[in-house]
């Protein structure tokens, strides 16, 4: 008689094989969300209710398991700044791509570190979705410039000075999507044209790499092309 468990799934991948992957991904968002993502592997093992072994075959490393854990949401992200790029209106494309990523980490209480640690990663893969990454968006900050609505002194690295005070924020208040929201908002209006005031100091100098060391407390490295 054939073991059902054992049949083997698309790809090569058996059919257990594939659950005990599902069960460990919902167990790290569970424990990373409780714990940080620095939470011991044994710990997402144990909330899986499999071995560390298993968990370790399928994600031999840390950072594999919270990519792979966050994997919807950093696609979502992705799709967010490809609509953005599309918007008619570079605005409101600039808009939702602030608030779609800040729902994100407010809305996965885990998302918020596994989003600054997926930047720094030397792979040859990641650094050339995080390189397309920066060059969209300061594509999609001077279209938001030149139609009038995104203020002059906007530089494309105050978008991770956004995403690190949200990420504060919403690590020190997980529950409280009112506050989330209202500094989101803050925000935007304080990026229109129409309500800038007066001269900014100079941009930080701070790229999506950087994240996960400004989070830190690091000194960032000095941007490869300073003043750009």
């Amino acid at each position: 008689m054939v073991d059902s468990s054992r049949i083997t799934a698309r790809g090569g991948v058996r059919a257990d094989a594939r659950r005990n992957r599902e069960r460990v991904l919902v167990a790290a968002r569970a424990v990373f969300a409780e714990h940080g993502i620095d939470a011991p592997m044994a710990a997402v093992a144990r909330r899986a209710g499999v071995g560390v072994a298993t968990l370790y075959r399928h994600f031999p490393t840390r950072d594999a398991l919270v990519r792979g854990a966050f994997a919807q949401q950093m696609q979502t992200c992705a799709r967010a700044l490809t609509e953005a790029l599309a918007a008619p209106d570079p605005w409101q494309g600039f808009q939702r791509l602030i608030e779609t990523v800040c729902a994100l980490q407010r809305e996965e209480r885990g998302f918020p570190a596994a989003f600054v640690t997926a930047f720094p990663d030397s792979g040859s893969q990641h650094a050339h979705a995080r390189r397309r990454a920066e060059r969209d968006i300061t594509t999609l900050v001077r279209r938001a410039q030149a139609s009038g609505a995104l203020r002059t002194d906007f530089h494309p690295s105050d978008l991770a000075v956004v995403l690190l005070a949200h990420c504060a924020l919403v690590t020190a208040l997980p529950d409280d999507g009112a506050a989330s929201r209202r500094l989101v908002a803050y925000l935007l209006q304080s990026f229109r044209a129409d309500g800038a005031r007066g001269p900014l100091p100079p941009p930080a100098a701070l790229t999506l790499r950087d994240l996960p060391a400004a989070a830190d407390g690091r000194t960032p490295s000095p941007p490869a092309h300073p003043g750009t």
